[in-house]
């Protein structure tokens, strides 16, 4: 397990910077008729023009800078000429890295004039997110982060995707642990001072089974129903946690 030093957390901090940055730009473009390879093509410009990588493009072999979701596609969405229609929730999820150190944000996006039921999917989903990083602190357990996400999203009424998880982060994109969004309390690795974890729920309106595409990226529903997906890079602290994907 790799704990970073000050040094190490300040440029993940910086590349986190750049990545909310990047998601903030994004806002104003969630419309209908935009296309998620023009979004892909802001976003990867966004980045480079902020002298770092958009670390997704290439990353075994995927054709993009971004992982866009529409609808029931969880995760790893390929962008392409399809356009945002009125109603439509987006989920866009990528990394930056800047000198040699990544950071990992999601955020979900109403396109329009999203559905109560949907928008209220939305606000839970980022609500079970905050209810995870609650419980992180020096000391805790991996296991108390995805029982504080499971409850709070089924006393919400959504299903958690379990085959799918947050995970390590640092100089690499994917870096032990694994960090699952259900669990026990009290169970798992405890966690230490100075590690940098992506914790990311994703969380279905039916229910929690998904499956792969043809394309061998893009994860959906089994059952069509829309999924939520947000996503925070964040390092332990002594008494708590603090956010690297922010201003």
């Amino acid at each position: 397990m790799n704990i970073k030093s000050e040094r190490e957390i300040a440029l993940m901090k910086e590349a986190g910077r750049i990545n909310y940055l990047a998601h903030k730009e994004m806002e104003k473009y969630m419309v209908p008729g935009m296309t998620t390879k023009m979004l892909d093509k802001k976003i990867h410009d966004f980045v480079i023009q902020h002298d770092a990588y958009p670390s997704c493009l290439g990353y075994e072999g995927f054709p993009a800078s971004a992982c866009i979701c529409i609808n029931d596609e969880v995760v790893h969405g390929i962008p392409s000429n399809r356009k945002l229609k009125d109603g439509d929730i987006v989920k866009l999820d990528f990394t930056v890295r800047k000198a040699g150190y990544e950071s990992d944000m999601t955020r979900t996006y109403l396109v329009g004039n999203v559905s109560p039921q949907i928008k209220q999917m939305v606000l839970d989903t980022e609500e079970a997110l905050y209810a995870g990083l609650r419980v992180i602190k020096s000391g805790a357990r991996i296991g108390d982060i995805g029982h504080a996400i499971e409850s709070y999203a089924h006393a919400h009424g959504l299903s958690v995707v379990e085959d799918l998880v947050g995970h390590g982060i640092g100089t690499k994109m994917h870096e032990d642990p694994e960090v699952p969004n259900f669990g026990k309390e009290n169970t798992g690795l405890v966690l230490k001072e100075g590690m940098t974890l992506a914790i990311e729920p994703m969380l279905n309106l039916g229910k929690k089974e998904v499956v792969l595409l043809d394309n061998d990226w893009t994860v959906v529903t089994e059952d069509g129903s829309p999924s939520c997906h947000f996503e925070h890079t964040i390092v332990v602290t002594k008494d708590g946690y603090e956010i690297l994907t922010g201003e």
